[in-house]
């Protein structure tokens, strides 16, 4: 039956075999020729592929992709392994950690290495998220440094890493956006300060005279009221002629105040 085929039919399996148990089952089996009754794990070359290739070749896995894979030595059988790709190289992160028997401490099961993925050629290249396990049996079993068992995923993505990246995507789109002003601060774009300011127009000085409306002009109108014999109300300011007119007015009807002030200081 068909690894993936199983996957499908049988609800809630995964493949997600211990370190002891791809050594002493899957590993051990392979090198010594015994039969394991199910293929799920294949036999490849994968140093002739890219690591994002490698999932689409795996007969088994989701996250985590498995492959016996032969050694291929650059300088004959007792150089090093040659983990060149057509677009870059693995690189090992230290050195090999032992495996030991959860059952007894002091024995040795095989050994774990640990590589990643950088884009371009050695010694120089980009690094990346993938990353292998590289599992080899001791030296005493047959065939134990001609074949490795390699497990390949992608390092998973911190939760810190990821709020982080959205923070500093969120902060750059507000920055990008323009900044909505409210009605005060749209008017006072618009205005220009005393320094700055441009020459009044006819229309401008008009409406600052008709916009001078405090408390003296209040009682200059209570006055007037009572003192003057007013035939007809002043013009309504229409038009700059309006506006001269009105203007006139003021001045006249000030002088006339203190006109009258000065005649009644004298009879006094």
């Amino acid at each position: 039956m068909n690894a993936r085929h199983t996957e499908v039919e049988l609800p809630g399996f995964r493949f997600h075999p211990t370190e002891e148990e791809l050594l002493q089952f899957y590993l051990k089996k392979m090198v010594s020729g015994k039969n394991t009754h199910c293929d799920i794990i294949a036999y490849l070359n994968i140093y002739l592929y890219d690591p994002w290739v490698l999932p689409g070749l795996s007969k088994i896995g989701e996250r985590e992709w498995y492959f016996f894979v032969p050694r291929d030595r650059k300088h004959g059988s007792g150089g090093r392994p040659n983990r060149t790709t057509e677009n870059g190289f693995w690189k090992a992160t230290g050195s090999d950690r032992k495996i030991l028997s959860l059952s007894d401490q002091k024995k040795v099961l095989g050994f774990k290495k640990t590589l990643v993925f950088y884009k371009g050629r050695a010694p120089r290249g980009s690094k990346t998220d993938w990353i292998m396990n590289e599992y080899r049996l001791p030296d005493s079993y047959p065939l134990a440094k001609e074949i490795v068992l390699c497990k390949i995923y992608r390092k998973a993505t911190s939760m810190k890493v990821l709020e982080q990246r959205a923070a500093i995507e969120e902060e750059t789109k507000r920055n990008e956006e323009p900044i909505p002003l409210s009605p005060d601060e749209t008017i006072s774009c618009h205005t220009q300060s005393d320094d700055q300011a441009s020459p009044e127009t006819p229309l401008q000085s008009c409406q600052i005279a008709l916009d001078e409306k405090d408390e003296f002009h209040q009682d200059l109108k209570l006055f007037l009221d009572e003192n003057l014999e007013i035939e007809s109300p002043p013009p309504t300011v229409t038009s700059m002629e309006s506006c001269h007119l009105e203007s006139e007015n003021h001045i006249y009807i000030q002088s006339e105040i203190e006109r009258r002030t000065r005649r009644d200081q004298r009879y006094n």
